[in-house]
């Protein structure tokens, strides 16, 4: 018996010492894009932690807000395959150069998909800009067919990119970004979630400042 727990606890701790592993190369790469693109410096940190939040107040199990966790902290990882010429200008994108900003959930999807440990956040990278309507990217799924991390992420990743500051315009002021996620709760959202969201900015916006402060845009 001594044996056969010894071989499991070095298989445990092998599994781990893996996972670890995956995770400092990934993270690797997410702060390789975060130096190419100073806006996604803390984005990625708060989209993450939102999620998490959302999580907590949707009941979800321990094992979700893990997923939740490490899916928002990369869920931009693709952008490491987007020209820099795209990703940092400061002025409209053509419609081509778009098109180009929209292959990023395929590409991220790529860069994680032969990790085993990340096949839990894969649906976050690929479908975070997915909408509810099924007018999003890149499988345009609707509803429920959209994977709820990803419906959950897009709403944190939405809320961040309108509280931030941009290269082209200061962050919006927070009734702005409250109306906008009540007048697309539906289309672009998640009714169900958008209402969650919109609980905790009335009622508990003191843990949205936490995460702010603690990661300033």
């Amino acid at each position: 018996m001594n044996i056969i727990n010894k071989i499991n606890t070095e298989l445990k701790q092998s599994k781990e010492e893996l996972e670890k592993a995956y995770l400092e190369s990934i993270e690797t790469l997410r702060y390789t894009v975060e130096a190419k693109d100073k806006y996604t410096r803390g984005h990625s940190d708060r989209v993450s932690e939102y999620s998490v939040l959302i999580g907590k107040y949707m009941n979800l199990p321990e094992t979700d807000l893990k997923t939740l966790k490490i899916g928002g902290l990369f869920h931009d990882i693709g952008k490491i395959g987007v020209p820099d010429s795209i990703l940092l200008k400061q002025s409209k994108l053509t419609d081509d150069e778009y098109d180009e900003i929209k292959n990023h959930p395929s590409i991220g999807k790529h860069i994680i998909s032969n990790a085993t440990i990340f096949k839990d956040i894969i649906p976050i990278v690929y479908h975070h800009h997915e909408k509810f309507d099924g007018t999003g990217y890149p499988s345009k799924l609707a509803g429920e067919a959209i994977p709820l991390h990803a419906r959950i992420a897009a709403i944190a990743d939405t809320f961040d990119a309108m509280t931030s500051r941009r290269s082209y315009r200061n962050a919006l002021p927070l009734e702005v970004v409250r109306a906008e996620i009540e007048k697309y709760s539906g289309t672009q959202f998640d009714p169900e979630i958008a209402k969650i969201f919109l609980n905790i900015l009335d009622n508990h916006y003191d843990e949205i400042l936490e995460i702010q402060n603690k990661y300033v845009a």
